[in-house]
């Protein structure tokens, strides 16, 4: 398949400067609100390392920060660079970001009434979530290695399992600490809403991660999770995938996925959940249909 061509203006690995100048007033107040939401909900809830980096970065609450002063800061560290970007980019150009230790950052912010909830992530998600774990060595590690193995996968034609790994762990990862669980995902640790409900909630499960069966279970991308997969250390998240994988990609091919809400027998359960949530809204959706089908609405 052919690979699909940048949007005009866009350098051909999808780059763009930041222009960080270019940014209104406007745009630093959005920054200034969800960091400071964020800032108030985290501590306790968030795994120390990504407080302390998030503090080692210096990003400030008060105005979006300079993708290239970060880049000064990560780069000696952990060798990582951030790299603007205009959205969402194409899997096989996002991979060869991560396998060569560049962090793709969209330049765009979400607007003032879109908060709570948006289709694409922005920069709030993609900078705050994502970048701070970047200056931890072990999880530094773990993102380049990803981005390796699913050049790989895509060649095998196993990208759907890669892909619920990244999912399940980078963007809604749940880690155990010996204070309790902790957040480290970037879809979780940008998001006021999920922040508190995957820890404090009853209806999603909680279960100890193992690399297969992350890989063969579906998620949610409309909702909060209904299940919440949760490490014991960022060494053994990459000593997941340090070896080679294919053994187990061709055995998950020979599975159907498991229901994003699916509790195994074999599964480490720290909270099995009530599923009280999704349940009721899989009710509502059903009653709109039937509404709709007969021409109730």
């Amino acid at each position: 398949m052919a690979a699909t061509a940048p949007p005009p203006g866009t350098r051909p690995d999808w780059t763009v400067d930041q222009d960080w100048a270019g940014y209104t007033a406007a745009d630093h107040r959005v920054w200034q609100t969800l960091y400071r939401r964020q800032d108030a909900l985290l501590p306790g809830r968030v795994v120390p390392e990504f407080l302390d980096a998030l503090h080692a970065l210096a990003i400030s609450p008060d105005s979006i920060p300079d993708f290239a002063r970060l880049t000064a800061v990560l780069e000696p560290a952990t060798g990582w660079r951030i790299v603007a970007v205009p959205g969402l980019v194409p899997g096989d150009v996002f991979f060869e970001h991560l396998a060569s230790r560049r962090f793709p950052v969209t330049v765009w912010i979400r607007r003032p009434e879109q908060m709570d909830y948006l289709e694409e992530p922005d920069l709030f998600h993609d900078l705050f979530g994502h970048v701070p774990l970047l200056l931890n060595p072990v999880f530094a590690d773990y993102l380049q290695r990803y981005g390796q193995v699913a050049q790989r996968a895509a060649r095998r034609g196993a990208l759907d399992f890669i892909g619920r790994l990244y999912w399940y762990t980078v963007e809604f990862g749940l880690m155990a600490t010996p204070a309790g669980l902790r957040i480290f995902g970037a879809g979780i640790v940008s998001s006021a809403g999920e922040s508190v409900w995957c820890l404090d909630d009853a209806s999603p499960n909680r279960i100890g991660f193992d690399a297969g069966r992350v890989m063969g279970t579906d998620y949610r991308i409309d909702d909060y999770q209904e299940t919440y997969m949760v490490i014991d250390s960022f060494d053994q998240l990459f000593g997941s995938i340090a070896g080679d994988l294919t053994p187990l990609f061709e055995t998950l091919k020979t599975h159907a996925p498991l229901p994003a809400g699916t509790v195994l027998p074999t599964d480490r359960v720290f909270h099995r959940g009530t599923g009280d949530y999704h349940r009721a809204r899989r009710g509502k959706a059903l009653l709109r249909n039937t509404q709709v089908s007969s021409g109730r609405e």
